[in-house]
């Protein structure tokens, strides 16, 4: 989905077909691919969870390979050795299942291919097992130098998933450490798209309601793992808040969160948890000395309009858009 502003018109588009509910995963079996490239963490595979991926594959006479040299903030490296072995690996599709880490190596490792074979076009699957990133509906990919301890952003339209599938059966067994930070993503994301300067009415509605499920099911999600409904909610709630960023692109806080995780190997969530209160602080110029002036940055109201969608008050004005 990209916004493309051109004079006052201005284009919005979802380029990726989302596949959710109750038994999401049997979409697979329908998929009409030949052999499957499945790009995954190794957990995925030890804790057997890839078997409700590989299950419907092979309902459908779909073959597949696995690679999972799948890393936290995959490497440059990794990309290359990814495209190494699907070149052999007579595959013609994609999937990437996992975190963020496996979404975005599968995405770039798809980009290279394309880059090198333009036709056929070669699909490409998301299907995330944390309620987070939102990579499976974004142009966005995040590749890190690890020579120079940067992480660098690639985004292009034609990294963006052809099809992404939410079924939070691969989620109920998230430990509540990893919710958390994944959960504070999706907040940061909704957030920082809600306030962008690049803001839409459509980027602007699918951030509210992210913000909205997020106030109400990300807790729960945390403290009880067998909460299957708030787990529901905030796999759904982590798209919308793709969907959003995806048009009206993200800020300052993920700027400095990427490269924190870079040099400290903080988990993404965490950090971007971290920088949010100091972030809105500085975005807003809103201080103990300065919040009783009469004019404020048009953000602000934005941001007291999230404080109402979390359901936070305090002695200030709540002001509406």
């Amino acid at each position: 989905m990209r916004q493309i502003r051109d004079g006052i018109v201005e284009r919005f588009r979802i380029l990726t077909d989302i596949y959710f509910g109750d038994n999401a995963l049997e979409h697979l079996s329908k998929l009409g691919c030949k052999k499957v490239f499945i790009v995954s963490d190794p957990f995925v595979v030890q804790s057997g969870m890839i078997r409700s991926v590989t299950k419907p594959l092979e309902q459908g006479g779909i073959g597949y390979v696995t690679y999972t040299d799948v890393v936290p903030d995959p490497p440059m490296e990794a990309v290359v050795s990814g495209v190494t072995v699907f070149a052999r690996s007579g595959c013609d599709c994609i999937i990437g299942l996992g975190g963020g880490s496996a979404l975005d190596l599968a995405k770039s490792i798809r980009k290279v291919i394309q880059s090198m074979k333009p036709e056929p076009r070669l699909r490409l699957i998301a299907i995330p097992t944390t309620s987070g990133t939102g990579s499976e509906v974004t142009s966005f990919s995040v590749i890190t130098d690890t020579a120079d301890k940067v992480k660098v952003p690639m985004i292009s339209d034609d990294m963006t998933p052809d099809e992404a599938i939410l079924d939070a059966l691969l989620v109920r067994s998230v430990p509540a450490g990893v919710t958390a930070d994944t959960g504070m993503d999706v907040i940061t994301h909704a957030v920082e798209a809600y306030v962008s300067t690049k803001h839409n009415e459509f980027s602007s509605a699918l951030a509210e309601k992210a913000i909205e499920i997020s106030g109400q099911f990300l807790y729960r999600s945390f403290a009880n793992n067998g909460d299957d409904h708030a787990r529901k909610k905030m796999h759904v709630a982590a798209t919308l808040a793709g969907l959003a960023f995806n048009s009206a692109s993200l800020g300052l806080n993920h700027g400095m969160a990427h490269q924190l995780g870079a040099h400290f190997h903080v988990p993404h969530g965490r950090a971007n948890a971290m920088l949010l209160p100091l972030v809105i602080e500085y975005n807003t110029g809103v201080t103990s000395s300065t919040r009783n002036r009469e004019v404020f940055d048009p953000c602000v109201e934005r941001y007291c309009h999230v404080a109402h969608l979390l359901g936070l008050h305090s002695i200030n004005q709540v002001m509406t858009i």
